[in-house]
């Protein structure tokens, strides 16, 4: 499986790399393994991106204001990895009319990706009600993260947003 180099990437529309294929495990990781993963409206070919510039955190460089942390010491919260996959995926897939990239054939693939292995999830609940979460594939030495989900406001400011 070959893409083309990320660096020839299209500037308008901002990554457009290349299109067509499968969402197989295998095509799947060798994308993320190159920065690369698919965006695209259900029904339509697969789009692959790579755009520049990415966003990209440094858990190093994080920095934690004084009201998130009030915020974080009075919540109920709590997270986990890999106990909801299929629900954050499918909660992800939920947009209502902002719409998602996020189809059917796409929770598939995650889906088939996390039961191999490499895909996970992080979810944040509060007490026994799933409340937002996201997708990661790890592919040494990034962590692609994938759509993320909350259905609280405050969950914006979120490290995880």
């Amino acid at each position: 499986m070959h893409f083309p180099p990320p660096q020839t990437a299209l500037s308008e529309p901002n990554g457009m790399l290349a299109f067509g294929g499968d969402l197989s495990p295998q095509r799947l990781l060798a994308a993320y393994r190159q920065e690369i993963f698919p965006w695209y409206s259900p029904g339509d070919a697969i789009l692959w991106w790579s755009p520049d510039p990415r966003a990209v955190l440094f858990p190093h460089a994080f920095h934690q204001s004084r009201s998130f942390s009030r915020f974080v010491r009075r919540c109920r919260w709590h997270v986990t990895l890999n106990q909801a996959f299929a629900e954050v995926v499918s909660a992800c897939a939920e947009r209502g009319a902002e719409g998602s990239w996020i189809g059917t054939e796409v929770e598939i693939a995650y889906s088939h990706l996390h039961q191999l292995g490499h895909a996970h999830s992080i979810e944040v609940w509060d007490d026994e009600t799933l409340v937002g979460g996201n997708v990661q594939i790890p592919t040494y030495p990034i962590i692609c993260s994938g759509d993320i989900r909350s259905v609280i406001p405050i969950f914006s400011d979120h490290p995880f947003q």
